[in-house]
């Protein structure tokens, strides 16, 4: 028995979407959307920036009440988390005085974020396809709202 048209669709559809090079406006406001309810719940508000495969802007959201200087912030995060291929968190610790990326947050003018609060987002084969950055909390709180976006935006789409 051959499998119908509908079938080969949608499994050609599931492939593509598991290559996907790049984050949808589509994704990013679904993303948006978690990360805003889940930081609602953690009691606070937050900027929520989304950047595609080239670290370049694809949505900023701003929840009421959150800080100016946050607005900045997430969208560094979700910069440096796309052009360096790692979480924040990740980068602190290479940042620190000894560290082998010791001073970077120095460099490409000055957009490097070395604290918690940015995830890249991976497609189904690893690759890098965007970024997230959360910014309106403590640095724990901004490091694990990002968590759960990116563990929320990978389980739904890949």
């Amino acid at each position: 028995m051959q499998p119908n048209v509908t079938e080969i669709a949608r499994a050609v559809a599931q492939e593509l979407q598991a290559i996907r090079s790049n984050v949808s406006l589509e994704q990013a406001l679904w993303l948006a959307e978690q990360v805003k309810a889940k930081a609602k719940e953690f009691g606070f508000p937050c900027v929520v920036a989304v950047s595609d495969n080239a670290a370049r802007p694809v949505l900023v959201e701003c929840m009421d009440g959150a800080y100016i200087a946050s607005y900045d912030v997430a969208f560094n995060k979700a910069f440096t988390v796309v052009s360096l291929k790692m979480s924040t968190s990740d980068l602190k610790p290479l940042a620190q005085p000894g560290g082998s990326l010791y001073g970077i947050q120095f460099t490409n003018q000055g957009k490097i974020v070395i604290f918690g609060g940015g995830e890249p987002l991976k497609n189904a084969a690893g690759q890098v396809i965007g970024g997230l950055g959360v910014s309106g909390g403590s640095e724990e709180q901004d490091t694990a709202l990002a968590a759960y976006g990116k563990q929320v935006f990978e389980q739904k789409y890949f």
